[in-house]
Parts: structure tokens; sequence; C-alpha cells
């Protein structure tokens, strides 16, 4: 059975995606399109495109073009749309990275993307230089000077690219992000121009974002959550986007009381310190419109409590790097605890079981996604696209969950990641939301441990809340008043912190590998 968008369809567009990004530049070109949080210095939509064609000049006369892989390696910063767009502009293939990662990860990155050109800033001068002289990068650029680099300056001062450069939009890629790599090395994902301007424009009728919003840019732009909604996003719908290079809370707040800013687009950790931390009641967030979380499971009370204590919805989509990201969306007004929302526009879902029969309503299987935003496919890895995207053009997620009789779809665990208790799957998240539901629990998460008679049991790792009190039979005690005995969790630590992922994404193979 498949479950189509209950929203409108829209227009696919056969584009290039840089025009398309900056289609209001024109009529924008003296309105601040972005600001860096910590100087609040500002760039106009109109120094914006100048910049991106002077680094496409820069670019084209060192004879890089289509085809061509350039790595961005920066935290966020306004520059940071300037070196994409320029990129783009030309017909290169952004290849974003990390900037934590470490010289061999990186080196991974560039030699597997091909790279011919690496940005960075001073900060990873030393492990970019030495990653690049590894894997064969021509020549480091860098924001500022820092020795070995030729200075980002030196690239706008050639004569603007005029135009941009042809490009079959279904077939060429704009962007190669990497996977996670929670299992495996991580897998270069193909996005062309069309994946990239197709989800913004299916955004139309989920994310209803208005006319010169203030958005808060804090997740990373080298992540696809971050470079395609609070990037290209904000400027496709002629917003101002307030750059954070890395998330501090206090200054995170700040930056909405001082800017006025109207949506902020987050992970749960975040909404976890909105819900609880006490400097949150030190600002005033009154400008806030709406809370979108993704990236990770969000628990249904968790945004309750989150949104009662700033005065805003809290809702939560869903996406992968695979689909550019956002699959679906909650419309405004249209909260519903728990749920993800609704698949946006021109995209179709599957509920599948592990034999391949579909499931109807409120039935939970593996969900499987088709549209115009999934991904052409792994670079160099034809196993794993032939294993993700099935020759029906139909993306299977490795998630489990389902849909209800209003459309609205919700996330139970992933599949991959489900605790086996005795034949029983036990889904970890659920699990780490009800811990949250505890007093003195900041935050979880679970995992399975081998158990000779039950196969696999569930054991939790919680951070308590300063000043908090609580022992792990009272935590165990209080999760098992909620779940089925199979449920129960049997172990449980208290830890200093969690460890998650640059997106915030539980890095549940770290604390198995500490077990094991």
């Amino acid at each position: 059975m498949i479950f189509s968008s209950p929203l409108p369809d829209v227009d696919i567009p056969d584009v290039h995606l840089t025009p398309f990004v900056f289609r209001r530049a024109d009529d924008l070109a003296d309105e601040v399109a972005v600001i860096d949080g910590p100087s609040g210095r500002t760039v106009t939509y109109g120094q914006l495109r100048e910049s991106v064609a002077r680094l496409a000049g820069g670019l084209a006369a060192r004879g890089f073009g289509k085809g061509d892989v350039f790595a961005i390696m920066a935290p966020n910063i306004p520059e940071y749309a300037t070196a994409f767009h320029g990129v783009a502009s030309v017909g290169g293939i952004n290849t974003t990275i990390n900037p934590t990662y470490t010289a061999e990860e990186i080196e991974f990155q560039l030699r597997d993307s091909g790279a011919r050109f690496l940005l960075t800033i001073p900060m990873f001068i030393e492990q970019a230089t030495e990653a690049a002289g590894a894997a064969g990068v021509e020549e480091v650029f860098v924001f500022g000077e820092a020795p070995g680099a030729t200075p980002f300056a030196a690239l706008l001062e050639a004569d603007p690219f005029t135009g941009f450069a042809d490009v079959d939009s279904r077939e060429d890629l704009v962007a190669l992000p990497y996977s996670s790599g929670t299992t495996g090395l991580p897998k270069g994902v193909m996005l062309t121009h069309q994946n990239l301007a197709a989800n913004l424009a299916q955004g139309e009728h989920a994310l209803e974002m208005e006319d010169r919003e203030v958005i808060v840019a804090v997740l990373p732009f080298f992540h696809i959550y971050g470079m395609e909604i609070l990037m290209n996003g904000v400027l496709y719908n002629g917003g101002t986007a307030v750059t954070m290079p890395r998330f501090d809370l206090e200054e995170f707040l700040r930056i909405i009381q001082e800017h006025r800013v109207t949506r902020a687009y987050v992970v749960p950790p975040i909404v976890l310190a909105l819900a609880k931390h006490p400097l949150v009641d030190q600002f005033d967030l009154s400008s806030l419109r709406t809370v979108f979380s993704g990236a990770a499971p969000l628990g249904a009370e968790l945004a309750a409590e989150a949104s009662a204590r700033i005065g805003c919805e809290v809702v939560q989509g869903y996406g992968l790097t695979e689909t550019s990201p956002v699959t679906h969306a909650t419309p405004p007004g249209q909260f519903r605890p728990g749920s993800i929302g609704v698949a946006i526009s021109n995209t179709e879902c599957r509920v599948v079981d592990p034999d391949g029969n579909d499931l109807g309503v409120g039935e939970d299987g593996e969900i499987w996604i088709r549209g115009p935003q999934v991904m052409k496919g792994y670079l160099n890895n034809p196993g794993a696209t032939a294993a993700t995207v099935d020759e029906d053009g139909w993306l299977h997620t490795g998630d489990i969950g389902h849909i209800d009789a209003d459309d609205h779809w919700y996330i139970v665990d992933r599949l991959k990641e489900l605790i086996k208790y005795k034949g029983f799957q036990v889904p970890p998240a659920e699990l780490e939301g009800l811990l949250l539901t505890h007093p003195a629990v900041a935050d979880s998460a679970v995992i399975p441990v081998p158990d000779e008679e039950a196969g696999e049991v569930p054991k939790a790792f919680v951070v308590l809340k300063p000043g908090a009190e609580a022992s792990p039979e009272d935590i165990m005690e209080h999760v098992a008043g909620h779940v089925a005995h199979y449920k129960q969790i049997r172990y449980l630590d208290i830890v200093d912190e969690i460890p998650k992922s640059a997106s915030g994404k539980i890095l549940r193979r770290i604390l198995k590998e500490r077990e094991a």
C-alpha cells in the first residue's frame, strides 16, 4: 500500500541550484541575508551574490569546473554560503567535512570524493594540510591566513563569473555530504541539483516559512540538515540566517533575544536544554514562533515540556542525508505528540514487514520512501546503493514506524538498533523517552547487552540533572511502571555525558564498544 502526501503537489524544478536559491536576491539586494552571530557582522543579499560570482571567477581561473570536487571543512560562518554556491556556480561539487574529524578521517573523505581543493579555517589547518598532502589535494585555502595555505580572499580577486555552468539537474551533483558511518566507513551521498532544489520546493506547504523570517543557524552546514534548511532554505525564502560556529546555550539564547529570531531548527539535545536548563529563564524568547526538531527522535513529553516553557510550538520532522534531507514535517498548527508530521509534497511512503509485505494504518514496519529528493546513490559504492534504493526507486530507511488514520507518521526506532528480548522487539528510543520523564534525569541512552537466557536485554546510561539525586534502582523502577515486562531496563549506569554526533544522534556504537 502506497501512502501519498496529504499536501498539494508542487512543481519539481529542473534547474541549476544556485540561481534557484538566490531567486529573491535582486528584490532583497539591500536586505541582510546572513549575520555572524558572535560578532554581529552582516552580509546583504547583494553582497553575498557578488561574492559568490567572484569566488566562481577565482575557481574558474584555476581551471576548476564542472564535476570537480571542492571540500569545505569549516564551522558555520557567513562565507560558507559564498564557498558552497561559488563552487556550484561553475558546476563543481561540494563535499562538506566535519571539522572535528581527525586527519585520518579527513584524508579518507578527501581521497574517496576525489577532492581537488580544500577550504578550512586557521584552527584546523594542521590536520587539514596533513590530510590534504596524504590525499593528493592540489591546494588548501583558508578563511583568513595560515601557514601552508592560500587565503580564501585570493579567490575573490578574480573577475566575477557570469551566469552559471550548464548542468543536467537530474544527473549532475552539487553536494556530496558523507553519511555518519555508525556502521562501517562513511559513504558519500550523491545529491544532484534537482535533489536539493526539489526539497526546497517541497517545503512550501509544510514548513511555510514567511517573508523575512530570522533563523538561528546553529546546526552545522556540513550536515545536510544545516546545509539545506538553514543555509539554502533561508536564502531561498528570503530570510536572515544568524550563524553560530558552535553550540553554546547562553550564546544561542542571546542570539534569539537580540535578533528576535522567529524560528529555530534544532536537534533533541537543544530541546532538552530549552525544557530543563535554568539559563532559559534569563532570556526573552517571545519572538520564537516555532521550534522544529529533527535528526533524531524527540519524545512527546519532552516536546510538550519545552513548548509549555518557551511558549511556542515544538514540533518535529524527519529526513535523511539520502533524502536531501526532508521527507516529513509538521505543518503549522498540526502538532501531534510524538509525530514526525506528514509526508511532504510529492513524497510517497510505504510500511513494509521483514518479508517485504506492505502493512496498513497503525502497523509498525520499515518505512520506505520515494520522491524527487531521493539521492542518486552512494559514491563508488553500487552495492550499498542497491541495498538502500531498490530498482523501483524506493529508499529503505532502516527506520521502524507507522502512519495513523490522519496521515501523521511516527518513528518507533532504527531497524538495526532494536533490542531482541526473547524474540520481542524493544525500541531503545521508547525507553530513552521514558527515562527523561524521571525528575532527576537530564539525558539518556539505551543499548542492548548480551544475556544468556533472553538473548539481549536493555541497559541504560543516564546523566542526572545538576544537584539531583537518584539511584539506578529508583530510575529503573520508574521505567518499569510504564512498560511491559520484556521492555524493562535490566542494568543502568549513571554517567557524566551521553556520546552524540554533531547532528545530535546518540552514538550507541561507542556505548556498545565500552561494554564489549
